[in-house]
This record gives C-alpha cells, sequence and structure tokens, in this order.
C-alpha cells in the first residue's frame, strides 16, 4: 500500500471513530434499535398485494374467471395478511416499549386489526370506483378506466389512501404514514392518512399536492397539481411543545374545484360547497358557498358568487383547461 493510500486510511479510521462515538450521545436519532422496527419494504410489499386486490383485473398476469378468482384473491389477502400482523405488532411494541419483540396479545390484537381492514375492502373498492369514474368522468384525455388505473398518480395516490385511512382509523401506529410515504415517492403526492376525504375525489395531474391530517374533504371534489392543503400555522403551548390533534387543516365542502398552485390554509377556513378555487389562489379564511375565487397580479384575489351552480356550468364558467 502507497504511503499516500496508508495515510488516507489513518484518516478514515478516525473519522469512523468520531461517528461511532457520536452514536453515543443518547439523541433520537442515535437509536440503535432498528431491527424491532417495522420493515418498509413489506409494508410497500404487502400494499401491493392490496392493491392488487382492489384492481384484481388490471394487475393479475394469469387469466382470471368467477372460478379462480376467489383463489388468487386469497393468494394475495393471505400473504399481506401475515406480513401485516407481524408489522403492525412490530410498530405496537416499539410505540410502547421501544425495542423490543411484541407480545402475545400484541400478535393477536394486530390479527384483529387487520381482518377488520380486509373485511372493509368491499367497501374501499367502492369508493375506489367511485373514485376512477371521477377521473374518467373529468378529464376528457381519459382512453379508458383501465388507463385511469394504471396511469393516472392521482388514483393510485387515493387508493393507497384509504387503505392507510382504515389501519389509521384503528390506532395502529406508523404503518399507515409508512403506506402514504410510499405513495408519496411513486406519485409526488402527499395525503396524510389521517385526512377525511370523500366519494369521488378526483386528483389530476397530482404532482406536489399536499394534504394535511387534519383536512377534511367533502364528495365530488377536484384538485389540480400544486395545491396544498395545510397548516395556518403550528400551535405551542406554554412550554413551546407542539399542540398535537388540534384541527389544523381546512375543510373542503363537495362539489368543489382547487385549480394548480392554490394554498388553502388553517384548521377554521371552510370552502363552501359548490366553490371554485383558482389557480395561485392563497386563502387562509372561509368563503361561502358558490363562490369563484381568482388571482391576478395586477389585482389580488377577487370573489364572485357563481349562478345557477350546476357542475357543467361551473366548468365552463371556470374556464377550466382540458388535455
Amino acid at each position: 500500500m502507497s504511503k499516500a493510500k496508508e495515510k488516507a486510511h489513518g484518516e478514515l479510521e478516525r473519522v469512523i471513530d468520531a461517528v461511532a462515538d457520536s452514536y453515543r450521545l443518547g439523541r433520537g436519532i442515535d437509536k440503535l434499535e432498528s431491527a424491532a422496527l417495522p420493515s418498509q419494504r413489506k409494508v410497500a410489499e404487502a400494499l401491493r398485494h392490496l392493491e392488487h386486490v382492489i384492481y384484481m383485473g388490471c394487475y393479475s398476469a394469469r387469466e382470471l374467471d368467477d372460478v379462480n378468482l376467489r383463489h388468487h384473491i386469497g393468494d394475495h389477502l393471505y400473504t399481506a395478511f401475515d406480513m401485516l400482523v407481524e408489522q403492525t405488532a412490530r410498530a405496537t411494541a416499539y410505540y410502547r416499549d421501544g425495542a423490543t419483540e411484541p407480545s402475545a396479545d400484541d400478535t393477536a390484537r394486530c390479527r384483529k386489526v387487520v381482518l377488520e381492514v380486509f373485511a372493509a375492502i368491499p367497501a374501499l373498492r367502492e369508493a375506489a370506483d367511485r373514485d376512477v369514474r371521477a377521473a374518467f368522468d373529468g378529464d376528457p384525455a381519459a382512453g379508458s378506466i383501465e388507463e385511469i388505473i394504471f396511469s393516472y398518480p392521482g388514483v393510485q395516490a387515493i387508493t393507497v389512501y384509504r387503505i392507510a385511512h382504515e389501519f389509521y382509523l384503528r390506532g395502529v401506529p406508523m404503518i399507515p404514514r409508512i403506506m402514504t410515504e410510499d405513495a408519496h415517492g411513486r406519485t409526488g403526492i402527499d395525503i396524510h392518512p389521517g385526512a377525511t376525504v370523500g366519494r369521488g375525489f378526483f386528483i389530476d395531474h397530482g404532482t406536489g399536492i399536499v394534504i394535511g391530517e387534519t383536512t377534511v374533504i367533502g364528495n365530488n371534489v377536484k384538485i389540480y397539481q400544486g395545491v396544498t392543503l395545510g397548516a395556518l400555522a403550528i400551535e405551542r403551548d406554554e412550554r413551546g411543545a407542539v399542540v398535537r390533534g388540534a384541527k389544523r387543516h381546512p375543510t373542503i365542502e363537495d362539489d368543489v374545484t382547487i385549480y394548480a398552485g392554490a394554498k388553502i390554509l388553517g384548521g377554521e377556513t371552510v370552502i363552501g360547497r359548490g366553490s371554485v378555487v383558482g389557480g395561485n389562489v392563497w386563502l387562509t379564511e372561509s368563503i361561502p358557498p358558490n363562490t369563484r375565487v381568482t388571482y391576478s397580479a395586477a389585482r389580488g384575489c377577487e370573489m364572485q358568487a357563481i349562478q345557477a351552480v350546476t357542475p357543467v356550468r361551473r366548468k365552463r364558467a371556470a374556464g377550466e383547461a382540458s388535455d
């Protein structure tokens, strides 16, 4: 070994010692119990199985008919069941005690939770059908239902959100967020699993959308890329600690359209039913039902009542762009 290389190795050894020493400081990032944590890879793999079950006709590589359908559904659900029981039990035990193995009670409870979520799959498929149809009816560029399921990131993100939300409602730690962050990485759409989203939700294009934890979205809502449904400010208590669980994100009522780049912030902000929020609008206060809000650099934000509100007339009045 050359002297230069030997010297470099000596310096690298000192760096390694310094990094190892930095793990002895007792900070949150210094924990070494990763073996006890749930596996992101296994959660994502289980999620793929559930997505296949929801859209079996699109994702199956094997020929399906009424005779073998049940068998193929069973293949996916048995595999996903074992994975998710193990991973939810790991998350439960870790959040309670840190680096410990799940107890028999943890595993038994998680079996019950996963079975409850799986029992909701027919209802999730009904919701998925409404979401896919909203995309087909709302986008003239859509060639078919199958094209939407295969290639629309909004549908993929919403489907994963709806699965994750079922786990969130049952108090499962970490796993719902792993699921929605997996979808976030694939689609560029960030939907917190705690958000409440109604039927017929259509995300068009989708990149850069953020939907916060306490957002409430009604039925038949359509949003475009770059929209943020976020918090106005982070509330803190008298000790300076972040207040958790408060309503921080807006409420979007039924039949609302929100165009690209709009930012709607605050837990008390309500966008009234049938309203249209134009591109790049910044809202931190409520607007009444059937209101159009637009933005221009010269005039800022302007509000206007929408007359004779119907989906078709609202679309024409707003000058909605189509692909």
